[in-house]
């Protein structure tokens, strides 16, 4: 009763108040009508009270995401489904979902009533304005007399996950080169050069298909042994984003930051597309190795959609990494670069290696898109020195570099990543959208 009378609702607490003050009132002048009409007006509240409290319905429920995965500014259906497993039949009920801030507001429902062993379907959408990972739930229920004098909440434990990727942008197909790297007949050709005994073959382990035996080395060796699985020419590319708070500027959405995950995504999605096994490196060297491209697509979204800034200060230990592994084509999506950082990737460009920068200005985030030039007609204003000088390294050392302000288009400045584009002429100015 404790539970309950805590429960009651404005208009449950406004009649007790009432009853109780018409039946001092009547006390007080000795007359029985407005005893008898506070008593009423008191007791419909605690009967409420007693009903609700003692109710003993059980409910089930279930919730469905439809999609689980969805890109940011895309709509999803969240459908609960309310199960009445108990043999009567419910009171009203009045539901609502819990929702993280991002997702909108928590969306509410009222049932009238569900019969036994009945089952309701409620759905509502949600738009996602940011990334991330959010749980939705749990769902709260409250029992409710049909008065709406007295409410007792009840919550579910269930939580579904909603992952919301970044944005991805179409890019137009650029040949980028350099790409090639891996081994195919030419390499085995290369491998047996030594004697084909000694290279094409290798000892038989078990699981081998016995018709891979090679029978001439497993007389001249004296053991069973097997051809080797030639490996196919493979496209390969790394795409390397710049995770460093320091290194990024603005707010939410609309920050350095969010435009170089989508950046990021859009360009893994676009080399998935186009057959490259992709790897993901981060400045902290953590991300995704090389995989198929069917599951590096899916891969890629998920591990971007939970991405956050890091507290890293340098690229040196991405760029060592990216060195070892040495990727065939490497695309890096950047903030802001010291010199330091820029040398260390100055030096992955070697030999037929490819290599595209996708350098930002997060100061013109910073200053909200409306940095003004400082008299050059670049585009460019103070604090950009620095960028300017990064910008030039990299490009000397054979890079392609594309510089991106607040509200630049990824599909405008992607086909300067072609060979074509690379010029002894200065490195081009930000390129601006439009607003």
């Amino acid at each position: 009763m404790l539970a309950g009378l805590q429960g009651l609702t404005v208009r449950g607490r406004c009649f007790l108040a009432a009853g109780v003050t018409c039946a001092l009132c009547g006390l007080a002048l000795r007359e029985r009508d407005p005893v008898r009409v506070g008593v009423l007006l008191a007791a419909l509240p605690l009967v409420a009270v007693a009903l609700v409290t003692r109710t003993r319905y059980r409910l089930a429920c279930a919730r469905r995401l439809e999609p689980a995965r969805v890109a940011v500014g895309r709509t999803a259906t969240v459908v609960l489904r309310l199960d009445n497993v108990s043999r009567l039949a419910s009171g009203v009920l009045r539901l609502q979902d819990s929702l993280p801030p991002a997702l909108g507001s928590a969306p509410r429902f009222l049932l009238d009533q569900v019969e036994p062993r009945g089952v309701r379907e409620a759905g509502y959408p949600v738009t996602p304005a940011q990334r991330g990972r959010y749980a939705v739930g749990p769902l709260t229920v409250w029992l409710t007399d049909p008065f709406g004098l007295c409410e007792l909440p009840r919550s579910f434990a269930t939580v579904d996950g909603l992952v919301v990727t970044p944005r991805v942008w179409s890019l137009p197909p650029v040949r980028l080169g350099g790409e090639w790297t891996g081994g195919g007949e030419a390499s085995a050709r290369s491998m047996a050069s030594a004697g084909e005994d000694d290279a094409a073959t290798r000892e038989y382990r078990q699981g081998d298909d016995l018709r891979k035996v090679h029978w001439r080395s497993t007389a001249h060796r004296g053991e069973m042994m097997v051809r080797r699985e030639e490996r196919p020419w493979q496209s390969r590319a790394a795409v390397l984003l710049d995770t460093r708070a320091r290194a990024h500027r603005g707010v939410g959405v609309d920050s350095s930051f969010e435009w170089a995950v989508s950046a990021a995504a859009s360009i893994g999605l676009h080399l998935a597309g186009g057959g490259y096994h992709l790897r993901l490196v981060e400045d902290t060297g953590d991300g995704l190795p090389a995989s198929a491209p069917a599951v590096t697509a899916t891969t890629l979204l998920d591990r971007l959609a939970g991405l956050q800034p890091s507290n890293g200060q340098s690229l040196r230990l991405a760029a060592a990494q990216l060195r070892r592994s040495g990727e065939g084509l490497v695309v890096a999506v950047l903030g802001a670069l010291d010199p330091a950082d820029a040398q260390a990737l100055a030096r992955l460009r070697h030999g037929a290696a490819a290599c595209v920068a996708v350098l930002l200005d997060p100061l013109d985030w910073a200053a909200g898109g409306r940095r003004r030039g400082s008299g050059r007609g670049d585009g460019r204003g103070d604090g950009g020195d620095s960028d300017e000088a990064a910008a030039r390294l990299l490009a000397a050392a054979g890079w392609r570099v594309l510089r991106a302000g607040r509200g630049s288009e990824l599909a405008g400045l992607w086909p300067q990543a072609a060979p074509a584009m690379v010029s002894a002429q200065p490195v081009p100015a930000v390129a601006r959208g439009r607003s």
